[in-house]
């Protein structure tokens, strides 16, 4: 018997349990890449025509900034897409009672399109703290909307209070 253990396969193993996939040269070979969002640079803001490592999107979420992370977390706690919940883990102290309050109303929520975020600044009180403002496009308005962020021990960044300007009667 000549059998030997450590010898690849040819050919990776086909699942069973699905039929074999189809290899039609017509068929575009992916999905398109997505469009750059509020003019970020890197892999994700690749030309229409340039195919990017398969490992992109990842290396994409590595170059946001705490502050456009948060910034648009928040944006979807305030303008009804997600539940106040969906923050737990991303605030301290007193900001998620501060959130769920200002949350209940869904302040940012508009019957065109979604909100989105239009300008983010910042400013560093001390090491390990930022203090953001966000300006918001929420339908034809803009609003405003301020947090702070401080980084903990564990070097994650966590919402310790939550602004958002009135509205204007």
């Amino acid at each position: 018997m000549n059998k030997v253990m450590s010898r690849t396969p040819l050919s990776p193993p086909r699942p069973r349990h699905r039929p074999p996939t189809r290899h039609d040269p017509r068929r575009p070979g992916g999905a398109p890449p997505r469009t750059p969002v509020r003019g970020r640079t890197g892999p994700a803001a690749a030309p229409a025509g340039a195919r990017t490592p398969l490992s992109a999107p990842t290396a994409a979420a590595a170059d946001l900034r705490p502050t456009d992370l948060f910034a648009d977390r928040l944006l979807a706690v305030l303008s009804g897409q997600r539940p106040v919940h969906w923050m737990l883990r991303y605030t301290a102290g007193r900001a998620y009672d501060d959130l769920a309050r200002l949350a209940e109303h869904s302040p940012l929520r508009t019957r065109g399109p979604r909100p989105v975020v239009r300008d983010i600044g910042y400013y560093v009180p001390a090491a390990g703290a930022l203090e953001v403002f966000a300006r918001i496009a929420a339908g034809g308005r803009l609003r405003a909307m301020a947090f702070r962020l401080e980084q903990g021990p564990d070097l994650r960044w966590r919402c310790t209070a939550v602004e958002l300007a009135p509205r204007n009667p």
